[in-house]
């Protein structure tokens, strides 16, 4: 938990909750489990002598936000998921109490289980709707930013409809780490049958942000550049916000840098494309020789 944060598209982490278990093939090379070998050893953290999949809350961290003056984005639970069947219900209620305070921030929320999460904000609603709209008149919280993560097409026919159908002022979504080539055009709504980029300038039909990443780290696997170039296109079209957020262990199409190894493993994909592997600070952020950086109003 950091009031800063190396993480592109945020400013600073939270983490109420720490714990998770792999639900998907985006699960395989989890960079917050890579992160708790180091973080389990140390007697001054609370990951010590913890397994990754001990899911665990944290109450006394509940009000870390509202010590942060300065207004900024926060990612909610980076080494967990918010919407884990781990955590009580009672204590995501707590999380989201803080939130409404503190609402100088921006607070940014993933979840790989948007079935739970779609549950417990319509029970946010309807619970508000009985008290005749006394416990809060935002509901659900304009501060409050609500996504999945998605890797491929399977995923995201799964998790995106679901995302949809929750009470939200911000849904986003997050294509990384990108494994596959996501047309969000297949994906099919609870109300008109299919997620429309409309034309004339109409935005994608509620989906407000885009984020798109390769992987990074250890035994990472590369991303094909027309799987990025895809999605910032459907963005454009629809005038949806795409921020790409980096291209991971391997950049693609490129030819081989002076400081790749003659041993290293190159990955060539089924149409002949190369991706070369050097590593997440070289590969960069650059696609098509710009970066991009866009976020919802």
């Amino acid at each position: 938990m950091s009031d800063s944060s190396a993480i592109e598209w945020t400013d600073a982490t939270w983490n109420p909750v720490t714990g998770c278990t792999k639900v998907s093939q985006g699960c395989k090379n989890c960079y917050a489990e890579r992160d708790w070998i180091r973080l389990s050893a140390n007697p001054k953290t609370v990951y010590y002598l913890r397994k990754f999949t001990d899911v665990a809350v944290h109450p006394d961290r509940l009000d870390a936000p509202l010590h942060w003056s300065k207004p900024r984005r926060i990612f909610v639970n980076s080494m967990s998921d918010l919407f884990h069947e781990d955590v009580p219900h009672d204590f995501i209620a707590r999380i989201f109490a803080t939130m409404l305070e503190a609402r100088q921030h921006t607070f940014q929320i993933l979840t790989k289980r948007p079935a739970r999460m779609l549950a417990i904000m319509r029970r946010f609603v309807e619970e508000n709707e009985e008290f005749g709209g006394e416990l809060d008149e935002d509901v659900p919280p304009r501060n409050v930013w609500l996504g999945v993560s998605v890797e491929d097409q399977a995923t995201a026919n799964e998790r995106i409809p679901l995302l949809l159908q929750t009470p939200a002022a911000v849904r986003w979504i997050s294509a990384e780490p990108l494994l596959g080539s996501i047309d969000l055009r297949r994906i099919k709504t609870p109300s008109d049958g299919s997620l429309e980029l409309c034309p004339g300038g109409k935005p994608m039909a509620r989906v407000d942000w885009v984020v798109a990443g390769g992987e990074s780290g250890p035994r990472a696997r590369p991303s094909h550049p027309d799987w990025f170039r895809s999605l910032r296109n459907q963005c454009g079209v629809a005038h949806v916000p795409f921020f790409f957020k980096q291209w991971g262990e391997y950049y693609a199409g490129g030819e081989r840098a002076s400081f790749v190894s003659e041993r290293a493993e190159v990955k060539q994909f089924l149409d002949g494309m190369i991706a070369w592997p050097v590593g997440k600070k070289a590969a960069g952020r650059v696609l098509d020789g710009r970066t991009h950086d866009e976020y919802p109003a």
